[in-house]
């Protein structure tokens, strides 16, 4: 990684759930569950059809909420604050990620496919409240989710930043496909290794890679 990619960057747009935690936590699983218990409540289904059809509204719109506003109008209010109430003591502080984005010029924003009041209340539990300039959750985007063009549209332009002098960090690498063709810089963030041409930088410890620019 050559931190002169970098240089010019004033906004870095940071994704949420497994990106400003580690995905060992297991966090989301919570979340799964408690999705495919809406599914199973809207649609009859049995638990096996509905975590079926929970993974595929996600890869197909994007998101469980999309696919189920799409197919069953479903209320998102409700939703969000069901599937989010969850258990938070999973997550622990972490003041070594804390300092690495404090010392980044500029902007530091959170975009999230979920709400906006869970993202703060992951932010407090991880010891990262009060780092950032604006937290963003879908409902910020209309409940368009990422990766849909629409939805960086709405938040990228309630927030002002110009794509051409941000970075985006994501751990789903749909999601930094529109952000590089914006002409984003665009870091995924995964346990794994994964090549692709929307992808400039890759890192399994985004501390580390944060405290090296």
């Amino acid at each position: 990684m050559a931190d002169s990619d970098f240089h010019h960057v004033e906004t870095w747009v940071f994704d949420l759930d497994n990106t400003l935690y580690h995905p060992s936590v297991r966090l989301f699983d919570q979340i799964d569950v408690k999705m495919t218990e809406v599914v199973m409540r809207v649609t009859g289904a049995d638990r096996a059809e509905s975590d079926r059809l929970r993974h595929d509204y996600w890869q197909t719109y994007g998101t469980t909420l999309a696919g189920l506003m799409a197919h069953h109008a479903l209320d998102p209010v409700p939703y969000l604050v069901e599937v989010h109430d969850i258990d938070f003591t999973v997550l622990a502080p972490d003041p070594a990620l804390r300092a690495a984005i404090e010392r980044l010029g500029g902007r530091r924003i959170v975009y999230t496919n979920g709400s906006a009041p869970y993202a703060r209340r992951v932010l407090e539990a991880r010891g990262l409240d009060g780092l950032f300039d604006a937290v963003y959750g879908v409902e910020n985007a209309d409940y368009h989710p990422k990766p849909q063009p629409q939805a960086f549209e709405q938040i990228f332009g309630i927030d002002g930043l110009t794509p051409a002098r941000a970075a985006m960090f994501e751990d789903d690498q749909r999601n930094l496909r529109v952000p590089h063709q914006l002409g984003m810089r665009t870091v995924l963030v995964t346990p794994e290794l994964e090549t692709h041409d929307h992808v400039h930088h890759h890192t399994d410890n985004l501390t580390a890679f944060l405290n090296a620019l």
